[in-house]
């Protein structure tokens, strides 16, 4: 009886933490695929000031969501994402300088809204750029 307990909660366990969905960090190359052939999302959080300071991602969309004080409002800036998406199983990836801010709300929308296919832009706008990726000013 020990051993069927203890089987089904070691079970249990791992079908959790397998079907927990985790945020996926892409590299620069990944990005440009998923833009290309997933008509993935592409939302750049990151300030009007640093939009203008390095361009953005050709295609993607300016959804700031921490103001410069580091506050933020999460349900207006969900409501502004779900206008921009397509599908409701639609990829998303976030971007932000270099990477900490994209990442924090990456995990935000997989723990708090359940939401599927997050992803970020590893090391953020820095790595774009570094690779030679044009930007839109």
């Amino acid at each position: 009886m020990k051993i069927k307990l203890t089987f089904i909660l070691l079970f249990s366990l791992f079908s959790s933490i397998i079907s927990a969905e985790a945020l996926i960090d892409l590299s620069t190359k990944q990005l440009i695929n998923m833009q290309k052939n997933k008509n993935a999302l592409v939302i750049d959080i990151r300030t009007e000031k640093e939009w203008q300071s390095t361009g953005t991602i050709p295609g993607s969309h300016k959804l700031q969501f921490f103001s410069s004080e580091g506050k933020y409002n999460a349900e207006k800036w969900l409501a502004e994402l779900n206008q921009l998406k397509s599908s409701e199983d639609q990829s998303i990836i976030l971007v932000c300088r270099s990477g900490g801010r994209s990442g924090m709300v990456g995990k935000l929308l997989i723990k708090q809204q359940k939401m599927k296919n997050i992803h970020h832009l590893s090391s953020g706008i820095t790595s774009w750029i570094k690779a030679g990726n044009k930007v839109t000013k």
